[in-house]
């Protein structure tokens, strides 16, 4: 029997909340003898998944504790660190109460442009089930997003977890590498039209409507730019997600 991790995919259930719907009553928490972690307080918080690479996850104040709440994952590019993607997407945390987790690559990039699917698919069905286990999530706004190697890093990991990830977004994406095909997430590609490293005919573009023509609902933007994060289109963006 193949390990389906070997194709990049994930337990559907990894995003299933452990968390309590509501607060619970003082002679219930005490009466239980495994109660949930309580959520984090505003701001960022590492994981514990490592000592030197750890995942971030950023949680906004007056994040809404009555409801599911949706979750912006960010992949950040080769050689970086979540510190380096969380400010392009914090204010619109902040904005609309959404919770964003950003992992970090065990190695300078991530190990599928490296050589296939291992330690940072491990890691990050451990920082979903961290997540889950303090916060409701909101099945139908999870997003799998990323910059350079972090958007080939979201596309690959999206479209083959499409049952867990609701939504796939790549700003300035090189490739997917893709076995598995679940689920049917909605795809948003942006790519700067004079990208210096990515040249966006054989990869954004070509992405694009390589997706299309696979059946996804795919909107693509291409701006006047650079191999960058655009604020513009991160904007555009996170309007996607929350629609």
């Amino acid at each position: 029997m193949f390990d389906p991790s070997l194709f990049g995919r994930m337990p559907p259930d990894v995003i299933a909340s452990t968390a309590p719907s509501a607060p619970a009553s003082a002679s219930a928490s005490s009466a239980s003898s495994n109660p949930s972690p309580e959520p984090f307080a505003p701001g960022r918080h590492s994981l514990g998944l490592s000592e030197t690479r750890d995942a971030v996850l950023y949680v906004p104040a007056d994040l809404p504790t009555d409801k599911p709440v949706p979750l912006f994952v960010m992949f950040h590019g080769a050689g970086g660190f979540p510190e380096k993607v969380l400010p392009f997407i914090e204010p619109h945390a902040d904005q609309h109460k959404f919770l964003v987790l950003a992992p970090h690559s065990t190695f300078p990039t991530w190990d599928i442009v490296i050589g296939g699917n291992g330690p940072d698919l491990e890691r990050l069905q451990a920082a979903l089930r961290l997540v889950a286990a303090r916060y409701r999530i909101d099945a139908q706004r999870v997003a799998f997003a990323g910059f350079s190697d972090g958007a080939s890093y979201a596309l690959s990991i999206g479209v083959t977890n499409g049952d867990i990830a609701s939504h796939v977004i790549a700003f300035s994406g090189g490739f997917m590498s893709i076995f598995v095909q679940e689920g049917l997430p909605k795809v948003f590609i942006a790519h700067g039209l004079i990208d210096e490293q990515l040249p966006i005919a054989t990869s954004g573009r070509q992405n694009a409507n390589k997706l299309k023509a696979a059946g996804y609902d795919v909107q693509y933007v291409e701006f006047d730019g650079l191999h960058i994060i655009e604020p513009g289109v991160v904007a555009r963006a996170i309007d996607f997600f929350l629609a």
